[in-house]
């Protein structure tokens, strides 16, 4: 018994081509239609009036000839269209009832499971919802752990949902996000032997003075063969709106990457602190986050990268800029094979700035660069992170900034009440004080 195997989109584009090559012969068809209706005889002769009935004939021959092979094209082009319209009813008819048995089969299969140790053995978890934030696990034969659910809306300091985990085989659902300050859930673990963990969710946004953001969620790990998932970020700043507040709100930190597969795999890459606002703080001014540090690899793979720093608090009237948070460690490569990941870049230090004129303080220590991975066996070690000076200032502030990574940051600022002002020159931290009474001497910058 033979099988004839057909694809509905194979029997459209046939039917498609079959009505071009129809248009043509009409096109054709009527191209010669006017010649070959009637053929005038050269002369009045009895040999030429023969002539042009026998072309004559022919003629009126191909032009029924024509009209028939015309029919039999529309014809057959209907055929062919409705074959494939059959075969898909047919497919559709056929796929309902063996979604059916597939459904009753896995009921069956997953029940004693699920009432036993209430999880199904095939199947994916289910998204967290608002009532029940975290991700349901996955199948403990096969399946994807659910995402965590993420507010968007809601009381303050709500934390996203975990992930869910995986059974044998499958990834670990995503962590949800925070929402105003709350932290980020974490991802679930891959599948004990293969799979990638879920990422970590985002950290909530700080929701205004004397609030930090949310940390970021950290990643899932992998079991024995997948990559470790990603951290979250952390939540950013309250957004002010260039409007000075009593008190700076904090950055997030950045989650912690997953690790890899015990036999192969990649860490995870570490969060990032928080995005920090240009104008957050009036008086004290906090440190900038940290960085999450990158995910190990197992027996063979690389390391996760570390998370950048956030940046140090601005001082807008006393004190001095907050110090830049470090960069996160990057993760250590595969113990036979493998590279460590690099650190995270450390965050940048604050400003401080004065706005009676006056001469401005220190600026924020940059944050240290995250120290990198180290290798396996082969391998090489990640490159560690750089630290990072302050780079921003209110556009009428007078400012400088120049030093080694680490060292403390020192400028001088002159708010003037109207007109633009040119920087400031730049000084290092033995020389601010001799500067400061060169201008309160002199009145002008130093």
């Amino acid at each position: 018994m033979s099988f004839v195997s057909v694809t509905q989109e194979a029997l459209a584009a046939a039917a498609s081509d079959v009505g071009v090559i129809g248009s043509s012969l009409q096109a054709a068809n009527m191209s010669v239609a006017a010649p070959t209706a009637g053929v005038l005889a050269a002369g009045a002769d009895e040999v030429s009036v023969a002539m042009a009935a026998l072309f004559s004939g022919h003629g009126q021959a191909y032009q029924t000839l024509s009209a028939q092979a015309n029919a039999f094209h529309a014809q057959f082009l209907q055929a062919l269209t409705n074959a494939g319209g059959a075969y898909a009813a047919a497919e559709v008819a056929n796929l309902s009832p063996l979604q059916g048995v597939e459904q009753g089969v896995l009921g069956v299969v997953n029940a004693p499971a699920q009432a036993l140790l209430g999880r199904p053995l095939i199947g994916d978890g289910a998204a967290g919802t608002a009532a029940s934030p975290n991700g349901g696990a996955g199948g403990l034969l096969y399946g994807n752990g659910g995402a965590g659910y993420s507010y968007t809306s809601g009381a303050t300091a709500e934390a996203g949902g975990n992930g869910g985990a995986a059974g044998l085989i499958g990834n670990g659902g995503a962590g949800g996000s925070g929402w105003a300050g709350g932290a980020g859930g974490a991802g679930g673990n891959g599948g004990w032997l293969y799979g990638n963990g879920g990422a970590g969710g985002l950290g909530g946004a700080a929701a205004g003075d004397y609030t930090a953001g949310g940390v970021g969620g950290a990643g899932g790990n992998a079991g024995l063969w997948g990559d470790g998932g990603a951290g979250g970020n952390g939540g950013a700043t309250y957004d002010y709106d260039q409007n000075f507040s009593r008190l700076g709100a904090l950055e997030g930190a950045g989650g912690n990457g997953g690790h890899g597969g015990l036999l192969f795999g990649n860490g995870g890459g570490g969060g990032d602190a928080g995005a920090n606002n240009k104008f957050v703080t009036a008086q004290a001014t906090p440190n900038g986050a940290a960085g999450g540090y990158g995910g190990n690899a197992g027996l063979w793979g690389n390391g996760g990268a570390g998370g950048d720093g956030g940046f140090g608090g601005t001082a807008t009237v006393i004190g001095d800029g907050g110090t830049g948070g470090n960069g996160g460690a990057g993760g250590n490569g595969g113990l036979l094979s493998g590279d460590g990941g690099a650190g995270g870049v450390g965050g940048t230090g604050g400003i401080q700035i004065y706005s009676g004129g006056g001469i401005g303080g220190a600026g924020g220590i940059g944050g240290n660069g995250g120290a990198g991975g180290t290798s396996g066996l082969i391998g090489d070690g990640g490159a560690g992170g750089p630290a990072e000076p302050v780079v921003e200032t209110p556009a009428s502030v007078v400012w400088a900034v120049s030093a080694e990574p680490g060292e403390r940051r020192d400028c001088l600022a002159v708010v003037e009440a109207v007109g633009s002002v040119e920087p400031a020159g730049i000084v290092s931290s033995t020389a601010a004080a001799a500067s400061a009474e060169k201008v309160a001497a002199a009145g002008q910058p130093g």
